[in-house]
């Protein structure tokens, strides 16, 4: 396993693995872990028993042309969660800045067979906002490096209604008393499969606040868990396929402002506003949607019912 840390002020607050030691069922990859406060308390959980294939911060999709970059089980359309030899990998190729606060580096998403079917530029970096927070930014750009079509699917895409995760992921630690708070309101339900400036996770001595870092990630959805293990991510392609043409890239940036103490969500919006890493929803938060353009999201028939991620 090699690892490079990220420091603010002489203090470590995240290790960045990038060559990671990880069974091939894991999908293994990058990712960052741990993850803490300016005051030392951590942040992010790795390798946990319940789901041995999640890991810390990065970036993962369960389904790119029927290849597991997430690791674990594969959703099969009218079969459901299925053990199968289709693991990728992501594979670091050349570091472009180590140090200062950011880390770039490029790498290579290889299937089963070896053969690389995406390539990724990824920047990662650091930055105090005050005493008691600092931000993490996660810039992806992944680029379809076959001269073919690959399709891109979250669970849901296959009919697993709700699991629209893929593309960025945080696997908080186990904790109690976690409240999920968003512009909609308090509680999973509101920010579930929706779009929203901000997402936050406060327990009694910690919050995590997300928010998308461009116009494109605005328009994503947000995946929120809070049953059984907590988990935020950035949905790429919901509950429909993304088609990426060959060339074709998919950008996204998402920016974590992890704070310690409990905040509310007047104090997360405040903090998004002040600190200026977060990018408008310009109109696409659910509130300013068509009610026909609302996804169907938490109370759908079935969704509590499934482990999920």
């Amino acid at each position: 396993m090699s690892a490079e840390a990220l420091r603010l002020g002489g203090r470590e607050v995240a290790v960045y693995v990038w060559q990671p030691e990880a069974p091939a069922s894991s999908s293994p990859r990058p990712f960052l872990h741990p993850v803490r406060t300016l005051a030392g308390r951590t942040v992010t959980d790795a390798v946990p028993v319940s789901h041995p294939h999640q890991f810390g911060i990065g970036v993962a999709y369960p389904d790119i042309h029927g290849v597991n970059f997430w690791g674990g089980r594969t959703f099969v359309s009218g079969h459901g969660p299925a053990w199968l030899d289709n693991h990728g990998s992501q594979r670091h190729e050349r570091w472009e800045r180590r140090g200062g606060g950011e880390l770039a580096h490029s790498l290579r998403w290889l299937g089963p067979d070896e053969r690389m079917l995406l390539r990724e530029r990824r920047v990662i970096g650091c930055e105090q906002v005050s005493g008691s927070v600092w931000s993490l930014s996660v810039r992806s750009r992944l680029a379809n490096a076959t001269d073919r079509p690959l399709e891109v699917r979250s669970p849901a895409a296959n009919g697993r209604v709700g699991a629209g995760y893929g593309g960025f992921f945080w696997r908080g630690p186990a904790v109690s008393g976690a409240t999920v708070l968003s512009p909609a309101g308090t509680g999973v339900e509101p920010v579930h499969g929706h779009r929203a400036e901000w997402v936050a996770v406060a327990v009694a001595d910690w919050t995590m606040v997300f928010a998308p870092g461009d116009a494109d990630t605005a328009r994503d959805r947000w995946f929120v868990r809070a049953r059984d293990y907590l988990g935020v991510g950035s949905s790429v392609a919901w509950d429909a396929p993304l088609v990426l043409q060959p060339g074709e890239e998919i950008a996204r940036h998402v920016v974590a402002l992890i704070a310690d103490g409990a905040l509310n969500a007047d104090s997360a919006a405040k903090l998004v506003a002040e600190s200026g890493r977060g990018a408008p929803a310009d109109g696409m938060a659910e509130r300013g949607l068509p009610a026909a353009d609302r996804p169907v999201v938490g109370g759908a028939p079935g969704f509590h019912s499934l482990p999920v991620a």
